[in-house]
Parts: C-alpha cells; sequence; structure tokens
C-alpha cells in the first residue's frame, strides 16, 4: 500500500447552473468542493469560464506562471482568473487538501486585478475562510430562493478577506500576513507617520532596494502604488478627523500631511466623490 495517496478524493463535490438575471446580479457559484488530493492532481488549461478561488487547507499545492512555480502551503488562498492560462497541481511528496469553488460575476475580473491576485497566494485567516466556504457548500445543496442570495453574501465576505490580507483599513491594524519582509519598515513607517512628505527614494532606501524594484513590490504585495496607499491612509485618517472632531478644513488638511488646503479638498472629492465639507455634513447628519 503506497505511503502518499495517488488518487483524488472529493468529500463533497457540488455543481450549479445559474438562471441569466441571477448571474446579472450576485455572485455565483458554478462548481465547488473539497478535494484531498493526490499525485494526479494536476490542471492545466489555457482559458476558461470565471474565477477559481483554492484555499489549501493542509499539504502543499503548486501554481505554476509562465515557467514560475509557486509553493501554497495551508492557510493560504490561490485566486485564479481563468480567462487567462493556468496550472496548478498537488506536491507529490506532501499533496494538498483543499476547499475550492469556481464562479462568476459582475466585478470580479477587476477585483482580481484590485488584490493583484495571480501566482502569489494570499494569506488568509485560516477558520474564518474555511468557514465561508462550508457555508457555500451548505447554501449550494440546499433548493430554497434564498440559497442565492446566501451563496453570494458569502463569496463576498470572501472577498472582503482577501482584501484584508492584502491591505489594512485602520492605524492599529496588524500588516498583512505575507508581506516581504523588506516592506515591513516603510510600509510601519508610513502608517505611523503619514503626515509626512514621504518620498519613493526615501521609502526604498528603508528596504534596501531601488525605487523601481520597491514600486514594483510593493504593488505586487498591497495591489497599488506606495504614494497612491499613503494618500488613500491621509484620506482615511481625514475621514476619522472630519466627523470626530470640528477642525477646520485647513487644519485637517495640515494634520494628514497636505501643506495646501486645495490639493487636500481636491484629492478627498477624487477619492470619496464628495467634499470634506459635504462629508462631514453627511456623516454628522447636517443640512
Amino acid at each position: 500500500m503506497p505511503s502518499i495517496r495517488e488518487k483524488n478524493r472529493f468529500s463533497v463535490s457540488l455543481h450549479y447552473t445559474p438562471t441569466g438575471p441571477h448571474a446579472r446580479v450576485f455572485y455565483t457559484v458554478l462548481r465547488a468542493g473539497h478535494v484531498i488530493a493526490g499525485r494526479e492532481h494536476h490542471i492545466s488549461r489555457e482559458r476558461y469560464p470565471g474565477h477559481e478561488l483554492i484555499l489549501c487547507l493542509g499539504g502543499i499545492g503548486h501554481a505554476l506562471t509562465r515557467g514560475r512555480e509557486t509553493p501554497v502551503r495551508a492557510g493560504e488562498l490561490l485566486w485564479i482568473d481563468c480567462s487567462k492560462p493556468h496550472e496548478y497541481r498537488a506536491d507529490e511528496r506532501d499533496p494538498w487538501e483543499v476547499f475550492w469553488l469556481r464562479m462568476e460575476g459582475p466585478g470580479l475580473d477587476r477585483i482580481c486585478k484590485m488584490l493583484s491576485a495571480g501566482p502569489m497566494p494570499l494569506g488568509l485567516p485560516a477558520k474564518p475562510a474555511a468557514d465561508c466556504f462550508r457555508r457555500i457548500f451548505a447554501a449550494m445543496a440546499q433548493s430554497s430562493p434564498e440559497a442565492l442570495a446566501a451563496i453570494h453574501a458569502e463569496a463576498a465576505q470572501l472577498i472582503a478577506l482577501c482584501f484584508r490580507a492584502r491591505t489594512h483599513g485602520s492605524d492599529d491594524s496588524p500588516l498583512p500576513q505575507n508581506l516581504p519582509a523588506l516592506l515591513r519598515k516603510p510600509l510601519e513607517q508610513m502608517r505611523r507617520s503619514f503626515e509626512r512628505p514621504w518620498r519613493v527614494a526615501e521609502l526604498a532606501a528603508m528596504a534596501g532596494m531601488s525605487p523601481s524594484h520597491f514600486i514594483r513590490t510593493f504593488r505586487t504585495a498591497l495591489g497599488t502604488s506606495p504614494i497612491d496607499w499613503l494618500r488613500r491612509e491621509r484620506i482615511n485618517q481625514a475621514k476619522r478627523r472630519l466627523v470626530e472632531t470640528d477642525d477646520s478644513m485647513k487644519e485637517i488638511a495640515r494634520l494628514v500631511g497636505y501643506s495646501d488646503q486645495f490639493f487636500f479638498s481636491k484629492d478627498f472629492k477624487q477619492m470619496t466623490s464628495l467634499t470634506p465639507t459635504d462629508y462631514r455634513k453627511r456623516e454628522k447628519g447636517l443640512k
């Protein structure tokens, strides 16, 4: 009897065919399952409909992109845009066990791009991610009218976990789990001193990289450029001050790192579609 599984074992295998109206509104999961892979587990396609999300529960998998092989370990999620050539397989010595699903829905191509998803797996909190998959499996097994909405909600939660893994939403949030070690110091410094006039060359020097290499590495890890990340962090801090204080626009602009109130207002409106004044009124319920 071989010590390593040769064949795949599907403990859950579910299929769903959405109607046209549902597919235009909801995230719809076309196939999903729980696979305890054997050595033979190997998928290679030029293209296929939808996006595949593969959560590694144990063992090791490998994603292959343009000749590069990236390992996928327990607690990591592989997001694959199936419209592009893709290939993945189980490790021959330690085949992975996975929850997986293939879904379609509005905006998924854009979401995948925003996450910079591809050969770099996302490190997710294991239990919440696995629970999302389990609830999707349970909803797919039902025939009730609310099942579609339940699947959509759980898929959205899974996407939210992916964004949380890529970025952080507040100044006391932990850094992303899979953040390259060289990016930790510059990102932590920007997070703590967002009001400083940081320059890419200065941040790159902290990471021991050239500016161009730093920008590429930062974008791959966080889905945005260093300067755009800093702008958004400043706008998040400005939102808090607009709601929680009565400080003037000029003072808030200064405190979050803008030397010019005009450019602060311009940036704020570009990112929120509202002026700072309108945002304050709306959030405080003022007329």
